[in-house]
């Protein structure tokens, strides 16, 4: 199941709150791409039939039918990648895997900065 941290589920309310999103649920996905590593999306979104949805911290999560065994075992979070700044990070969460590959698409680590982009573009 995906799961995020309550760094990220905080960033991410401050975040709703400045788009005036407050109270809408935020919808994570993820395509594999040809090389097999994985792009990642995220905004807010109203719920659908087939979502997954996950709450942590007083955020909801909906993750769609496509995008779920692709994030299967996938931890969001917000963490420093450079000295003072702060970015999104989704990462295996495997007791196996090394959780801190931090920006970047890696298919073994399932990691990469937000959405298609990279890091820096969720602000």
């Amino acid at each position: 199941m995906f799961t995020l941290t309550p760094d990220a589920a905080t960033e991410l309310l401050a975040a709703a709150t400045r788009s005036q999103a407050a109270g809408m649920a935020l919808r994570v996905a993820a395509r594999q791409i040809a090389d097999g590593t994985l792009a990642y999306g995220l905004g807010f979104d109203e719920q659908r039939e087939d979502d997954a949805v996950v709450e942590v911290g007083g955020l909801r999560v909906l993750v769609g039918a496509p995008s779920q065994p692709l994030l299967d075992e996938t931890v969001l979070d917000y963490v420093e990648v450079a000295p003072s700044h702060f970015d999104f990070v989704f990462a295996a969460a495997s007791a196996d895997s090394d959780t801190g590959a931090g920006c970047g698409s890696a298919p073994a680590a399932k990691s990469s900065g937000c959405g298609g982009g990279g890091c820096g573009s969720c602000g």
